[in-house]
């Protein structure tokens, strides 16, 4: 992928067309001549005229494509944090600030038959005050997470992630980690969260992360993500699901074999969102706040139980500690994008480490998503996923 000039695509003129030339050169995004431009030479018969595409110029947020008044307001790192997402471990802090939230798989893939999931909630146009529990890095996040730049917020990872994510620094800042910043307030201990089992005090469930200070422990990447993570749509009218979509009131997404362990997105008229279950039932955070979403969009990828080497190799045999894994460098899969109540599906593809995902729909067409907060679920390419009308 060409080096992007940082900002260009994010608070130029270009807008969320620019973004799409940015995150992919294909003919389609080639802009035909400003109205009034002549296409023939003069004195010659007239052609037909060229129908002029729209350039939406509005300066918007990278990770939510929402209208940004002061491009100053986005020239800041974005800030992940880790938090794991099994029963034991809820309820949870800070995850509805969040401009995306991925879902990823925390321990064994679905094929070995157990499986549990770990979020990583994204900030950037605002920031939660406290995220709560914090863990540790998986292999995954490096490929979804340079294409912003960010910094990770966790209590660390096996040292082999840790020298896999080390090898992309010049992309995100993974070492600013609960234990390499005590005194700075970056992290901090939630006194009501410490537990005593058989005479042992216990700190996972504890750790809480303030994206705010953790985003001022690194002077990288100030500018912020350099281009639109998503295709943002200019308008209500292009939203993919506006012209084509399905009726989805229902979107199930399988975690573990046989389809079972079920994440599911209900769709709200009154909200005008939708609401998140866990498999044991309503997704609440600590303060009582339903979990909801603008978009949800699920991306199908094969999971692995491995470990990765520098050459970019996956091994999934041997005698290290091996790591879950989800293959999305210079892969391919199926999508499936909620909005509003319905459903569009098709094919995404993604590159290197730092090139975002690219999503194309069943009709050949680019996918165009709604300007919100996204809920991002990775299952295994074999999960069926379930849409209810």
């Amino acid at each position: 992928m060409e080096p992007v000039t940082r900002r260009a695509a994010v608070l130029g003129a270009m807008g969320v067309a620019g973004a799409a030339l940015v995150g992919c050169s294909t003919e389609s995004n080639a802009l035909t001549p400003p109205s009034g431009t002549p296409t023939t030479a003069p004195g010659t018969a007239s052609a037909t005229p060229t129908p002029t595409e729209t350039v939406d110029a509005t300066p918007r947020w990278p990770l939510t494509g929402e209208p940004l008044k002061n491009p100053d307001d986005a020239r800041h790192i974005a800030v992940a944090v880790k938090v794991p997402d099994n029963k034991n471990e809820h309820p949870q802090i800070g995850l509805d600030k969040a401009d995306i939230v991925y879902v990823q798989l925390d321990g064994y893939p679905a094929a070995v038959g157990r499986s549990s999931t770990r979020l990583v909630p994204v900030f950037h146009s605002e920031f939660a005050d406290t995220v709560n529990p914090v863990r540790s890095i998986r292999p995954v996040d490096i490929p979804m997470l340079s294409p912003i730049n960010a910094i990770i917020g966790s209590t660390g990872a096996y040292p082999w992630v840790l020298k896999y994510a080390k090898e992309f620094d010049d992309m995100i800042v993974s070492s600013k980690q609960y234990m390499t910043t005590k005194g700075t307030g970056a992290y901090s201990i939630l006194g009501n969260r410490v537990r005593t089992l058989n005479g042992v005090t216990y700190y996972d469930r504890a750790v809480a992360c303030h994206p705010k200070v953790l985003a001022k422990q690194t002077k990288k990447f100030p500018d912020g993500p350099q281009q639109m993570y998503f295709p943002w749509a200019a308008s209500d009218a292009e939203v993919s699901t506006e012209v084509a979509g399905e009726d989805a009131r229902t979107i199930v997404v399988p975690w573990m074999r046989k389809n079972t362990y079920p994440m599911t997105y209900t769709w709200s008229e009154k909200a005008g969102r939708y609401l998140r279950s866990m498999p044991w039932g309503k997704h609440v955070m600590a303060d009582g706040t339903r979990i909801s979403t603008d978009n949800v969009l699920v991306i199908k990828a094969k999971q692995v139980f491995g470990k990765i080497y520098a050459s970019g190799k996956i091994k999934t045999t041997g005698p290290y500690h091996m790591e879950p894994i989800h293959q999305i460098i210079n892969a391919e899969g199926d999508f499936y994008y909620a909005h509003g109540g319905k459903v569009v599906t098709g094919t995404w593809s993604k590159g290197e480490v730092d090139e975002v995902f690219q999503f194309t729909l069943e009709d050949g067409s680019p996918l165009k998503m709604a300007p919100g907060k996204t809920w991002v679920e990775l299952p295994n390419s074999t999960a069926r996923i379930t849409i209810k009308a």
